[in-house]
């Protein structure tokens, strides 16, 4: 088992063992193949990187050379020769900065506490500056600053989570060595007034502000962004919410399961299922996406589609949409057989994934489905196709006489609102990038899109909303294009692992009750919940 730390000086394992890796160039040879792990790296983008515009003629043959000897290091099967170029395999896990990055990612998804021992575990991974025994080659700056970048951005994260349970008499210290190194960081200048205004040092606080401007103006000349001015006033006027944020959700009370319970029971129950997990920082990595930019999946995706295309785009988006089916996806494909046994129509189930882990659930579970699908391009652009149990798609061209092919009383229904990634599909179609939502939003009969049958039971459900944040504007545009009338009509639920400060209201202006809880716990204790009422009704 090979591993491989760059975020400090480059350090190899094998089955534990410190490797040699020696030679500036054979390092180099290394660390441009660990930043495609798993992918072919062309051999003229090796010497592009190695020798620069005018390489010599005996470039090839120095790159066979190192590659060989990286072989006889790491073990002939670590680095294979193909046609194009050399691609080194390496697991998932096997590289500290993929480490990093993955701890990242789940921290911003996690409960509070577990969101700071993530954190915590990522920056862990650092040891000091990646790779300095390589800081001035040319090929390496991007990826050396979008390195930094993440890492003062994990910092700014976890003091940001240590706020938020109350002050600690190091964070000031620490926010003022940090700004030390990153004068320029609005975010970290913001932290440190709101750390010294908890500590009831609001002169101090408001004199952070003026620090921060002269700070701006006298190397920039810019004023403060909006964000720290709003901050400034609010400390002014001692305004409540800059107390320590109170919980914007809370646990599941003891009503909550039966309630939910009995909607789903009572066929008048439609899940939103949100992604097993977020695409946008593996998008943001493949296509080295501007990292001093927020990280959205349709910003990174215009991205990628402006500078390389839709076709590139379209094939990481493959690659990382995994299906294999969570905790959620194979709670609701347990359930059919419950439903058939009472005599209950199967389930509508709403998702804005990409990826066939919900479809796969149900086939591991023996249950057929059909899928409704959006098609954002292509001749029927703007309709709804049905991807038939049998394997057939049709499209949903007169949506009001299109109700007996897709009957609940059938099989279940996945809805999905934004559509598919599927290359072995002819209706392969979805909506990613920001293009993509714009035209979205410009067609305002896509409710009218969908089946007359699933219109209806939309209408009269209660819903379940499983780990959507309304923060996201895209999913907000998209469910606002589908439930047309809001707030709700029937009580409905969102749940939340680890909810933003105003989740809480925004889920309440639609009329939906916001729960906070770990994901699939919650699935497990609806599931108990069900079989408690069974049990008792027997």
């Amino acid at each position: 088992m090979l591993g491989f730390r760059i975020l400090g000086p480059l350090l190899v394992e094998r089955d534990g063992e410190p490797v040699d890796v020696p030679g500036l160039r054979q390092r180099a040879v290394l660390v441009l193949l660990l930043l495609e792990a798993n992918r072919v790296v062309p051999s003229e983008r090796l010497i592009d990187a190695l020798w620069g515009e005018q390489p010599p003629a005996t470039a090839a043959t120095a790159l066979r050379n190192a590659v060989s000897q990286l072989r006889k290091q790491l073990g002939s099967n670590a680095i294979e020769t193909r046609p194009a170029g050399y691609v080194l395999h390496a697991p998932a896990d096997a590289v500290d900065a993929g480490r990093f990055e993955r701890l990242l990612a789940d921290a911003r998804n996690a409960p509070h506490e577990e969101r700071i021992d993530l954190l915590r575990a990522a920056l862990g991974e650092w040891r000091e500056s990646p790779l300095p025994e390589l800081a001035y080659e040319p090929f390496l700056q991007d990826e050396l600053r979008r390195l930094a970048e993440l890492h003062v951005t994990a910092q700014e994260d976890l003091i940001e989570a240590q706020l938020e349970r109350g002050v600690d008499v190091e964070l000031v210290p620490r926010l003022e060595s940090l700004i030390a190194r990153h004068p320029h960081r609005e975010r970290l200048r913001g932290l440190l007034m709101l750390a010294l205004y908890r500590s009831d040092r609001q002169a101090d606080a408001l004199q952070a502000y003026q620090d921060a401007r002269r700070a701006l103006a006298g190397d920039l000349g810019l004023e403060p962004g909006p964000g720290l001015r709003r901050l400034h006033g609010a400390i002014l006027r001692q305004e409540s919410g800059l107390e320590t944020q109170q919980p914007t959700a809370a646990a599941p009370s003891d009503r909550h399961f039966p309630d939910v319970a009995e909607a789903l029971l009572t066929g008048r129950l439609v899940a939103v299922v949100a992604a097993g997990r977020d695409l946008a920082p593996q998008l943001a990595a493949r296509f080295r996406y501007p990292p001093e930019h927020a990280v959205e999946l349709p910003r990174v995706s215009q991205f990628a589609a402006t500078l390389r295309g839709y076709g590139p785009l379209h094939d990481e988006l493959r690659s990382l949409a995994a299906d294999e089916p969570t905790a959620v996806h194979r709670f609701f494909a347990s359930l059919p057989p419950r439903l058939r046994e009472r005599g209950l129509p199967h389930q509508l189930l709403v998702t804005t994934d990409y990826d066939g882990a919900l479809e796969q659930a149900f086939a591991d579970a023996g249950e057929e489905v059909d899928v409704v699908a959006y098609l954002a391009s292509g001749p029927h652009r703007g309709k709804f196709c049905h991807l038939a149990a049998d394997g057939s798609g049709h499209v949903i061209d007169v949506p009001g006489d299109y109700a007996a092919e897709l009957s609940l009383e059938c099989r279940t229904v996945i809805l999905r609102v934004r559509g598919r990634a599927d290359a072995s599909s002819a209706w392969e179609s979805f909506v990613i990038t920001e293009d993509d939502h714009l035209d979205y939003l410009r067609r305002a009969d896509v409710a009218a899109g969908v089946p007359v049958g699933l219109a209806a039971t939309l209408r009269r459900s209660h819903f379940l909303f499983l780990g959507y944040s309304v923060h996201d504007w895209c999913l907000r545009l998209v469910l606002g294009r589908i439930c047309t009338e809001l707030p709700l009509a029937y009580r409905s639920w969102a749940v939340l692992a680890s909810p933003a400060p105003t989740e809480g209201e925004l889920w309440r202006a639609a009329g939906v009750d916001l729960v906070q809880a770990p994901l699939e716990p919650y699935v497990e204790a609806l599931a108990r919940t069900l079989s408690v009422g069974e049990e008792a009704r027997a």
